[in-house]
């Protein structure tokens, strides 16, 4: 079975979209491996600040199907499709990785290219899985964020929640 890293994110209604949003993912994909909740800026809009955690997943799912499923999720947290890349967020769950696969798979870039220089996709990788190996750099996740984390930080203000506070964010 593959290994599936999700990057998942929300700045409407955080702490109730987080939660629900990662029941739903344990409901669909079972086990889940989750860093912890990371807090940044938005990018290319002025808005409330985002929530992002890495989650990690095991499925025998095609990459199609798992896209599919995490847009239902997404749909049934309310998200809105539109011509707006930058904007607030109920609920988004990307596929940062899938496997092995490099290059664009049922249009979808894998890995997702934000992996290389966006601190809310990075960071929380380096820390669920700091030993595995990046599919296009060959490199760990935690030496690719050594290697990039002053860039990234010189752009993007990201920083890691309190454990006692993400217990209580996830606390149902």
């Amino acid at each position: 079975m593959p290994k599936v890293f999700l990057n998942l994110g929300s700045n409407v209604e955080r702490d109730q979209n987080f939660r629900s949003g990662l029941s739903s993912l344990k409901r669909t994909f079972g086990d889940l491996s989750l860093s912890s909740i990371y807090e940044s800026e938005p990018v290319g809009f002025d808005g409330a600040c985002f929530y992002n955690m890495a989650v990690s997943i095991e499925t025998e799912l095609s990459l199609p199907k798992v896209i599919k499923a995490l847009k239902t999720i997404e749909d049934s947290h309310g998200r809105l499709r539109g011509d707006k890349h930058f904007a607030p967020r109920t609920l988004d769950i990307d596929v940062v990785s899938y496997g092995q696969l490099t290059g664009f798979h049922d249009g979808v870039e894998l890995p997702r290219p934000e992996l290389y220089y966006n601190g809310f996709v990075l960071w929380p990788m380096a820390e669920l899985a700091p030993d595995d190996i990046d599919s296009k750099t060959g490199l760990s996740y935690q030496v690719l964020w050594q290697l990039k984390q002053v860039e990234i930080e010189a752009k993007q203000k990201v920083w890691r929640i309190d454990p006692s506070s993400v217990a209580a964010i996830l606390k149902p």
